[in-house]
């Protein structure tokens, strides 16, 4: 073998991340480069802080183990519960102070990751933004319930195919107060909603107003669809099956609500590992929540943290709302040939 030849050959590190980007589309094979010069640098400066922190979860995780089975058998033998209590809580404390490090390294290794990558896509990410004004308009439109306080994690926004974007979490709590019957009230805090939020602003007005679900049961308080509404016929039965779908206009519903379209949005569920899709197309906006799911998360940190699969996993997230913007943008540009 010649030295040039040698010199040309992948090294094993540099063909593990060629594998892990393996079918993603071509405009993410360039992060091999930006791994490597990047990413992986960053991550092994933190290696060794992933091995401590691990080694001392995984003992923290032993000794609570033992301390609320020990617990339990103190209970029982001395028939004094509250001593299983003591002990159990002990445990449990042990426990939290074994995960606080992984947590907190988990949430630097997230920055290492998600940073450079959506710089390289032309995104801004914000892991705590803080409130989030767009939120209005899911309520508005009705994919998100009320709420009393909230929370907003993992902000990105950007522009795609002209369209503006912004994704993010949202935990969204009702705040619920009873009373009983000594006239004593307790206050409770009950999560409504806790998911991703995603909204497409494509600078021009829908004709209609179209509304999609999977759960038929939240359209009952708008018996049927509402404010002039009708439930919509999809060109595929399949999809009939799956979702519902009410709209004030049933041409430019057809032309949104292609297969395709349909398929993505199963597709979005999958990816973002939740469930109880909404969708609105309302005004030149259209706004997506699915329920549970956590994304841009870096991964478990009981494997290395230069793993390829930590950069494949975040760009499949992105792919997954790319390609929901698209065919999304595809429909409004068959809407736009159909008026003209």
């Amino acid at each position: 073998m010649t030295d040039e030849t040698a010199r040309a050959a992948p090294s094993p590190a540099e063909m593990a991340i060629q594998q892990a980007l393996s079918g993603l589309p071509k405009e993410f094979h360039g992060f091999g480069q930006i791994f490597e010069e990047r990413i992986r640098p960053a991550l092994l400066e933190r290696e060794a802080d992933r091995i401590k922190a691990t080694k001392r979860a995984i003992l923290c995780r032993w000794i609570a183990g033992g301390l609320i089975a020990l617990g339990i058998l103190a209970g029982i033998l001395t028939q004094q519960f509250w001593v299983a209590i003591v002990i159990g809580f002990i445990g449990l404390m042990v426990y939290a102070g074994g995960e606080h490090l992984v947590t907190q390294l988990a949430k630097e290794a997230k920055s290492l990751i998600v940073l450079p990558i959506a710089e390289q896509l032309g995104l801004n990410f914000t892991a705590n933004p803080g409130p989030v004004g767009s939120i209005s308009r899911h309520k508005e439109v009705g994919v998100v319930p009320g709420w009393d306080r909230a929370k907003y994690e993992d902000f990105i926004t950007g522009i795609r195919r002209e369209v503006n974007f912004e994704l993010f979490e949202a935990h969204l709590e009702e705040k619920r107060t009873t009373t009983d019957s000594k006239g004593r009230t307790r206050t409770t805090w009950v999560t409504v909603f806790k998911g991703q939020c995603l909204r497409l602003d494509f600078h021009k007005t829908f004709y209609g107003r179209t509304l999609v679900t999977r759960d038929a049961g939240f359209f009952n308080r708008f018996g049927g669809g509402g404010k002039g509404m009708q439930r919509a016929g999809l060109e595929d039965p399949t999809f009939e099956k799956i979702f519902e779908v009410y709209t004030t206009d049933q041409v430019e519903s057809r032309y949104l609500l292609t297969p395709d379209v349909m398929q993505k949005l199963v597709d979005l569920e999958q990816v973002f590992k939740g469930g109880k899709l909404k969708a609105c197309f309302d005004g030149g906006e259209c706004l997506i929540t699915v329920q549970g799911g956590n994304l841009f998360e870096p991964g478990s940190m009981f494997k290395p943290l230069d793993s390829p699969d930590r950069v494949r996993e975040l760009l499949q997230d992105f792919n997954a709302v790319f390609s929901i913007i698209d065919e999304i943008t595809a429909g409004r540009i068959r809407v736009e040939q159909h008026h003209d």
